[in-house]
């Protein structure tokens, strides 16, 4: 069984499926609500708001709350869908941390590569942030709760949503793309979204694009969860700015009042650096048959496949 066919180990009626929706995924739709509907004055005063506080104290604020929604997640899954956290982690028979430890350490080196030559080439945007009792202090919540937000978001998108959207349609390109949508919006309430346009879209989305792929491609979430950790744990702990989702007590912080090269630093990544990540990956991991795994029909297997797998 691939990784979407382990939705079939549980029940998938259709009020489980909107009862869990909604109640995980409320937040980003509250945030997109208010993103639709709020006047760019409202918005940026909301922004002023967050920025007004403590660094370590906003990303406390904005952390906290996807703690109580993965632990939620969990529990809708085991015992509403009654399904074990595994099949919603993986098609293995157990989660392979090897693999999160390797795409953890490819995105963290290749994302300190990046700045390491753009820092040398052109460094008067960027200055030295560092202030040891702050940084410990960002360091640790980062380590505690930043594995609660991308473990949700990727369970959520990557795993739940993934898995149900593809039972239903019995495809798998829609699931990929309307998930990397779905991300995608979830994160219009950004800074960002404000300060550069709806052009970051693009790039939300492609990370979207590039997680799913990762997950349909691998059978299961590791490789997304230690990809998706590296990067924002880099990018609270490495370099904030005035504009970032993220305001933290960094190592580093750009002082440019808006984003220089907009389109290089949104298209860069996602037409560059991902293709040569998903091509690592493959190489890494033996990858096989790209057709049928992005593209392919979802067949319910014989019950007595996964039966016996639930007992």
């Amino acid at each position: 069984m691939d990784y979407i066919q382990q939705a079939y180990k549980g029940k998938r009626e259709l009020w489980m499926f909107i009862i869990t929706s909604l109640l995980i995924s409320g937040m980003f739709i509250l945030n997109f609500i208010f993103f639709l509907f709020t006047s760019k004055e409202d918005m940026q005063a909301a922004y002023d708001m967050m920025k007004s506080l403590p660094g370590n104290i906003n990303l406390l604020i904005n952390l906290l709350p996807f703690a109580f929604l993965l632990a939620l997640l969990f529990v809708l899954v085991k015992f509403i869908h009654q399904r074990s956290i595994l099949s919603l982690t993986t098609a293995r028979h157990k989660v392979d941390f090897k693999r999160i430890l390797f795409s953890f350490s490819l995105i963290v080196g290749i994302t300190l590569l990046l700045f390491g030559i753009s820092y040398y080439s052109d460094s008067s945007q960027i200055v030295w942030n560092f202030q040891p009792t702050k940084f410990i202090i960002l360091l640790i919540i980062s380590l505690l709760l930043f594995p609660f937000q991308i473990g949700l978001e990727e369970y959520l998108f990557r795993g739940y949503f993934m898995q149900h959207i593809g039972t239903m349609v019995r495809n798998r390109w829609f699931p990929l793309i309307l998930t990397s949508v779905i991300f995608g919006i979830a994160h219009s309430a950004n800074p960002e979204v404000a300060e550069i346009g709806p052009l970051i879209m693009v790039f939300y989305i492609g990370t979207g694009l590039l997680l799913g792929i990762m997950t349909l491609m691998d059978d299961g979430l590791e490789l997304a969860l230690g990809f998706h950790l590296g990067n924002n744990l880099l990018a609270a702990i490495l370099i904030t700015s005035e504009w970032s989702a993220l305001q933290t007590d960094s190592l580093f912080k750009y002082t440019a009042e808006q984003v220089v090269d907009v389109k290089m630093e949104i298209i860069a990544p996602v037409l560059i650096i991902y293709p040569i990540i998903l091509l690592i990956m493959s190489k890494t991991y033996k990858w096989t048959n790209w057709k049928d795994k992005l593209f392919g029909p979802v067949v319910e297997p014989p019950k007595e496949d996964y039966k016996i797998l639930e007992e």
